[in-house]
């Protein structure tokens, strides 16, 4: 029963991690300029931010799931402005050298914060999560603690899993792309973040 409820709630996480939209695309282009490990710790800051809602849906914390719901706005409206100025910076970026160091690791954690935080600029995903983890679960949240603690890692697992296998895939086309479409990728990419901006804010100023 916990393997089953494992996999079931590993796939609520990819399935929530696989439609490509803003994320996607950042993952998509980081992995393309920095490699393989850059685009998967990216991702992974979007599974745990998926981690994180799933958490307080598996665990039923309503006074949590309140908070955010209320701040459904304030936050929606940051993230907008947020993306948008990833677009419009990303769409600036000149291709950069392709290097190894301690660098890396400067980027990589910027990589993971940034995604973290743009992904935890969505809480309406959290009654997303109490919907699904209702039906699995078989009850209002996750019935035990035991059940919500599976729950809640099968999703991580499940989103996580999709983004290695993304920048995995992705990386392996990256030595055959060039400088210049490399900055045509960028281009394209900040142009759609910026587009993705701003139909956000038109959706929730609406």
């Amino acid at each position: 029963m916990d393997a089953l409820l494992f996999l079931k709630a590993g796939l609520i996480g990819l399935s929530i991690a696989a439609p490509v939209g803003p994320i996607g695309l950042l993952c998509i282009q980081r992995t393309l300029a920095h490699g393989a490990r850059i685009g998967f710790v990216s991702g992974l800051g979007a599974a745990v931010a998926d981690g994180v809602y799933g958490a307080v849906g598996a665990f039923g914390l309503a006074a949590v799931t309140q908070f955010f719901v209320t701040l459904a706005l304030p936050l929606a409206v940051g993230g907008a402005a947020f993306l948008g100025w990833m677009g419009v910076q990303l769409y600036r970026t000149v291709p950069p050298a392709r290097s190894s160091g301690a660098a890396d690791d400067v980027g990589a954690w910027r990589a993971f914060a940034s995604v973290f935080a743009l992904t935890l600029t969505n809480p309406m995903t959290i009654l997303s999560f109490i919907a699904v983890f209702a039906t699995i679960g078989g009850g209002d949240a996750a019935t035990t603690g035991t059940a919500a603690v599976i729950m809640v890692l099968g999703v991580f697992c499940g989103s996580a899993l999709w983004w290695l296998a993304l920048a995995s895939a992705i990386a392996a086309i990256r030595q055959r792309i060039g400088p210049r479409v490399l900055q045509a990728i960028n281009r394209t990419a900040g142009t759609f973040l910026l587009g993705f901006a701003i139909w956000q804010l038109i959706t929730v100023l609406r």
